[in-house]
């Protein structure tokens, strides 16, 4: 059995928290994986600028009921699955996911959760798993699966290099130079070649 796993944010939709730095005008709320590796840093940063800016996870699901999926990504996806099974392995939760999951047609997707207060702040986060997206893919090929990963992020390096086939798409320019090794990929039309060519 063929899985391609998938991250989120800039491989099929735009990221979260840049649309929610645009809207609110917070430029810090702009940092995100590309920049920072260390994603609950990342998170604690976050929580942080939201409490003091006394912004609640509503003011951010408002945010995220505006976006769409990236051009494109809707029709790929669906070629994608026709071709092997598909999953998306991402660090985003699951009270940001839903309503863009619903414009993708429910794709199949491993993300984490939030604990949020009585008075709507988020409060911490859940991780389903420390390295959760490497060790899915560890597991799928436990499981005598053959497996394509692709993202965009230090947090996908490390399901990239567990895969059967990783490579990168749209990635920023640091990560290009710090991982020559890997493919990378700009448009959809020749991500999707590639993934035909993993399926055989």
């Amino acid at each position: 059995m063929n899985i391609v796993s998938l991250d989120f944010e800039g491989v099929l939709i735009p990221e979260i928290w840049v649309g929610v730095a645009r809207k609110t005008g917070i430029e810090e709320l702009k940092r995100t994986t590309r920049d920072e590796p260390d994603y609950r840093k990342l998170m604690e940063f976050r929580m942080d600028i939201l409490r003091r800016n006394n912004l609640r996870l509503s003011d951010i699901q408002d945010v995220i009921s505006t976006l769409s999926p990236l051009e494109g990504a809707a029709d790929f996806l669906y070629e994608v699955e026709s071709l092997a099974e598909v999953v998306i392995l991402s660090d985003t939760f699951v009270e940001f996911a839903r309503p863009l999951l619903e414009k993708l047609g429910y794709p199949f997707m491993l993300c984490n959760s939030l604990i949020v207060d009585d008075d709507g702040f988020i409060k911490d986060i859940v991780m389903r798993q420390e390295d959760g997206k490497r060790k899915a893919v560890e597991a799928f090929r436990s499981l005598n699966c053959r497996v394509f990963s692709s993202g965009d992020s230090y947090n996908d390096l490390s399901m990239i290099d567990a895969a059967d086939v990783g490579v990168l798409f749209r990635p920023p320019e640091n990560i290009v130079k710090e991982r020559p090794d890997l493919k990378v990929f700009v448009d959809y039309p020749s991500f999707l070649e590639e993934i035909r060519r993993f399926v055989g």
